[in-house]
């Protein structure tokens, strides 16, 4: 009898680990097929490209729109031709273009020209159809003709411009070098109502031994807020003074990685917070180079390091470096001197980067897992030697799906739809180029 009724109670224990066993999978099978992301229904896509001015791939003849469905995005079938069919956004040069997370509006401060520093919004109505705003509010007597701007991920509330004005090097009584500073600005924008809401100007002293050797902030960009909603992280770009000159340094050694931080929504008590594991600049250029995590880090790119290549650091909770994070592109795609030119967080620990290396100009697009730090090269792609990602702007982040635009100057192009748990590439819509043109975004 005890033999039997410890065979039955094996037998059910056994049954029940394989019931548990195969629950625990069905559950994770069902967690691999939910979405990383919220997903918009009927959410357009639109695509920016923009035009040559002088030289082919400079993008100063501005730029010009046009909005698609997800489903016609991710059709190897359908076209688009922008150049011809799309929009002009106000602005001289490059527009520096947002969208709302529904892909619904599309936010512009233009850049530079009569009209720089004009906040609008459009109204994504589908194809070449954009209304746009009658409120608008100039922020240029703050924050200059060509500010530097982010929206932060409050449910598209609020925009934070940057700048710096140029660096003025000032002098001892004796007329021997002191330091070079510039007066920045942090604006805050209301975009729901479309006015300023607050702003403050301050110089942003680096310690005495940094600034007597003519080191200095040139630019602010990439805003991002953190977790906890109290604090904004701001990129830098650095430049070094001769102290002996007095002239622009080309060519120096660079400071550990810098962030300015400053309190939220006060835009007061402006910190300044230094890496030790990176080198580069913080600022990246025309696109976001920051991110809150899904464990509420924020995660951070490097560019400008000719020596070491891009980083990514890891900005902890308490609005510090982790100097035990330690990620470099370089060493992750066993390649050298890599710079990342724009980047998305893609949820889970997942990003993409577009970035060059050994001092090319050719993009390439890599799967980041910041987790494990690692970073692959993405195939599937149509790389070219005229594809330059230096003016990348726009991902596209919708449940599963990150889509990116990949043209190289003067030649067609595609979109690329990537599912964000698999890695698996699906070529999109064909994306109908101009010589001396390119694409920089879809939003």
């Amino acid at each position: 009898m005890k033999k039997n009724t410890l065979k039955v109670l094996t037998s059910g224990l056994l049954l029940g680990a394989l019931a548990l066993t195969i629950s625990c999978s069905s559950d994770d099978n069902n967690k691999n097929t939910e979405p990383v992301n919220p997903v918009t229904d009927g959410r357009w896509i639109t695509v920016a490209g923009a035009l040559m001015q002088t030289d082919p791939g400079d993008g100063n003849g501005g730029t010009r729109v046009y909005s698609i469905s997800k489903e016609n995005a991710i059709d190897p079938n359908f076209s688009v031709n922008v150049y011809d069919n799309g929009m002009a956004v106000q602005s001289s040069r490059t527009a520096r273009l947002q969208s709302s997370v529904d892909g619904n509006t599309l936010f512009n401060i233009t850049y530079t020209g009569a009209n720089g520093g004009e906040f609008m919004t459009y109204k994504v109505n589908g194809g070449k159809s954009f209304t746009e705003s009658t409120a608008k509010v100039n922020i240029s007597q703050y924050a200059g003709t060509s500010p530097r701007w982010n929206k932060i991920f409050d449910g598209d509330k609020t925009g934070i411009a940057v700048n710096v004005t140029a660096p003025v090097v000032n002098t001892n009584p004796d007329k021997t070098y002191k330091y070079t500073r510039g007066t920045a600005t942090v604006l805050s924008l209301d975009m729901q109502q479309t006015l300023i809401s607050a702003f403050k100007q301050y110089e942003l002293p680096l310690t005495a031994e940094e600034e007597a050797q003519g080191h200095h902030i040139f630019r602010l960009d990439a805003p991002t807020l953190n977790k906890a909603g109290d604090k904004l992280i701001i990129g830098t770009w650095m430049r070094k003074t001769d102290p002996a000159t007095g002239q622009n340094q080309a060519t120096f050694t660079r400071l550990g990685s810098k962030s300015l931080i400053v309190d939220y929504p006060a835009l007061t008590n402006p910190q300044i917070i230094t890496s030790t594991v990176a080198f580069g600049d913080t600022s990246g250029f025309r696109s976001f180079n920051s991110f809150v995590g899904t464990d509420g880090n924020i995660y951070q790119a490097t560019q400008r390091d000719t020596e070491k290549g891009s980083y990514i650091l890891k900005i902890n909770q308490n609005n510090q470096y982790d100097n035990s994070y330690v990620f470099s592109l370089d060493t992750a795609l066993g390649v050298k001197g890599t710079y990342i030119d724009a980047w998305r967080y893609a949820g889970n620990g997942i990003a993409y980067a577009v970035y060059t290396q050994n001092g090319t100009d050719q993009g390439f697009l890599a799967r980041l897992d910041l987790n494990a730090r690692t970073a692959t090269k993405v195939e599937g792609i149509e790389y070219d030697a005229n594809l330059d990602f230096g003016q990348y702007q726009g991902f596209v982040v919708d449940g599963n799906n990150f889509y990116i635009a990949v043209t190289p100057v003067g030649k067609d192009g595609n979109i690329y739809v990537i599912d964000i748990p698999s890695g698996k590439v699906t070529k999109g819509a064909k994306l109908v180029n101009k010589p001396g043109n390119h694409y920089i975004g879809v939003f």
